[in-house]
């Protein structure tokens, strides 16, 4: 591995009260993971992931998404080339395109501000969905940004048995593998790599990975059919994820999951 993605929920810890501020021991607690990773020779993101809260009141939260990129780019902004900043994962719900637009764009402003050069990743809105790539305007003077997509498709294999996935959390057995799967596969990341070649734009896989209740033979081919799908289109990649229900790494046992560690670097 030469990348960790580090998912940051801290937005419901700021409020005006406390003038959106990030306390020393979360900063303190912040650093420690950075450095390890960096140590470790690992690339960093910097993942604002309060997705689901911001999905609801946009508006409400968007002061406290940009006391947090101001803070988090003044912290690091004599940190590494390697050391990089997703603006939010998986825009949604009520964060609009258009909401989506303006909160982007004003977020990479201030990330400019102190770090004109750190490399920013960026993803469409509805999910950071493939389909919807074409609603995102990107600034044409800006290339030092890598747009992320998410791929969990189909839902009906990769979320089986799931409890937040409605149409999914019923199921249960679904295999993944059949010549019809891959091609899917295939044929959307085509699509995906042409925009990309177009709009001269590189790409993360930035999620991707099946939920643990899936058979784990299936669960195995899905995962590497389709890194190595993205890596012959050149493109980076990050599992979702490391621990915890798309567990790649037990935690408990501290050990690996032997089948998806190979699925994701091959021995």
């Amino acid at each position: 591995f030469q990348t960790v993605r580090i998912n940051l929920n801290v937005l419901q810890r700021l409020n005006a009260g406390n003038g959106y501020r990030l306390t020393d021991a979360w900063l303190k607690t912040l650093d420690w993971a950075v450095n390890n990773a960096l140590e470790n020779h690992l690339m960093v993101i910097l993942d604002l992931h309060n997705f689901t809260d911001v999905a609801k009141d946009p508006v409400g939260y968007k002061p406290r998404i940009m006391a947090f990129w101001k803070q988090i780019s003044a912290h690091f902004q004599d940190a590494p080339d390697s050391v990089l900043f997703e603006i939010l994962n998986e825009p949604n719900g009520k964060l609009t395109p258009a909401l989506w637009d303006e909160f982007m764009h004003e977020a990479l402003a201030i990330i400019r501000a102190t770090n004109p050069t750190r490399t920013v990743v960026i993803g469409p809105p509805y999910w950071n969905s493939i389909d919807h790539l074409k609603d995102l305007s990107l600034p044409q003077d800006d290339h030092n940004i890598i747009v992320t997509v998410h791929y969990y498709v189909p839902m009906t294999f990769t979320h089986q048995g799931a409890r937040w996935a409605k149409e999914a959390a019923p199921l249960s057995g679904v295999t993944w593998g059949s010549a019809e799967d891959k091609k899917r596969v295939e044929d959307d990341f085509a699509r995906v790599q042409n925009w990309s070649v177009q709009h001269h734009r590189p790409i993360l896989l930035g999620e991707f990975g099946s939920y643990d209740k899936a058979p784990m033979e299936s669960r195995a081919r899905y995962t590497a059919f389709v890194a190595r799908t993205a890596e012959s289109l050149g493109w980076a990649w990050a599992y979702w994820q490391f621990d915890a229900d798309f567990i790649v790494y037990d935690i408990n046992k501290d050990r690996w999951v032997e089948p998806l560690l190979k699925a994701l670097i091959p021995q």
